[in-house]
């Protein structure tokens, strides 16, 4: 019965917040090991909107929530403050939507959530350009932009990306050391906030090379800038498989209306994962 009023809410809603929590107190998730990790969003997703479903009450009266926040308690885990030196928390942070502002929003979110002041690092993975579009330096300007502005106010150490080839990548580092000032290396001002912010990783995909580019690699070296890699799709979680888990999930709700703006990943150094995910 718990369905209904969760379609209610909903209905009534302009925003939702889904907060997975630790992936790692999902005892179902626990005993499965998804094929692939946009899988295991999708396996998330569902899990906290059922159980958030659940357990919502049936009082169609009940208070008009413009921002409505999707969560279940026994998952959400804060990091212990006296524990917070010891720990380096870094995020991934895939853009859905083409609204880079919702960058902040994300950060924020993440460092409410795990009880922080900042994130150690973010890498960002922007939305896929569409057909015919090449990936280039002007279209991942505004959202480098966002991130300089989130380290210069202290709520992220480091920033970097994700699948940037050596010639993207050389682009976007003298871009931000032009933009920012001229020294050659961040920096601070007078103030304590960077002069400019340079990459200080890149992710690679597995499945686009089995052994680093040299010329990659190189530049990597020569700039200090730590070559990682990972397995992500280029889409994460598209439009259409996000309103089909929402519908699964409840029944007879308005799915479709539903957009993904972005969806957020943290991890700290003991390998608990935490996943964000926002629509309009």
């Amino acid at each position: 019965m718990g369905t209904d009023g969760a379609r209610a809410l909903l209905e009534r809603a302009g925003t939702l917040t889904l907060q997975t929590g630790n992936l790692l107190n999902w005892g179902c998730l626990r005993k499965k090991c998804p094929a692939t990790p946009g899988e295991e969003v999708r396996d998330c997703i569902q899990k906290t909107l059922t159980e958030w479903s659940s357990k919502v009450g049936q009082d169609l009266n009940q208070e008009i929530l413009e921002v409505l926040e999707c969560t279940v308690a026994q998952a959400i885990e804060k990091i212990n403050p006296e524990e917070r030196d010891e720990l380096k928390v870094s995020a991934k942070l895939f853009i859905v939507g083409s609204n880079s502002s919702s960058i902040r929003d994300a950060v924020d979110l993440a460092c409410s959530a795990l009880g922080v002041a900042q994130l150690d690092s973010v890498i960002i993975a922007p939305p896929p350009v569409e057909d015919g579009t090449s990936f280039s330096l002007e279209y991942l300007q505004p959202y480098w932009q966002e991130l300089e502005n989130l380290v210069q106010n202290n709520k992220i150490v480091a920033i970097g990306t994700s699948d940037l080839d050596k010639t993207l990548l050389e682009q976007l580092y003298l871009w931000a050391q032009v933009k920012g000032g001229k020294c050659c290396c961040s920096g601070s001002t007078a103030d304590g906030k960077p002069q400019w912010v340079k990459p200080s990783s890149n992710q690679v995909n597995l499945a686009s090379c089995c052994v680093m580019p040299p010329d990659l690699t190189a530049f990597a070296k020569q700039f200090d800038i730590q070559l990682l890699t990972h397995n992500d799709p280029k889409e994460l979680l598209c439009e259409a498989s996000f309103q089909e888990v929402l519908q699964e999930s409840i029944q007879d709700t308005k799915a479709h209306e539903w957009i993904p703006l972005w969806l957020l990943r943290c991890m700290d150094f003991k390998h608990s994962r935490t996943d964000f995910y926002r629509n309009p």
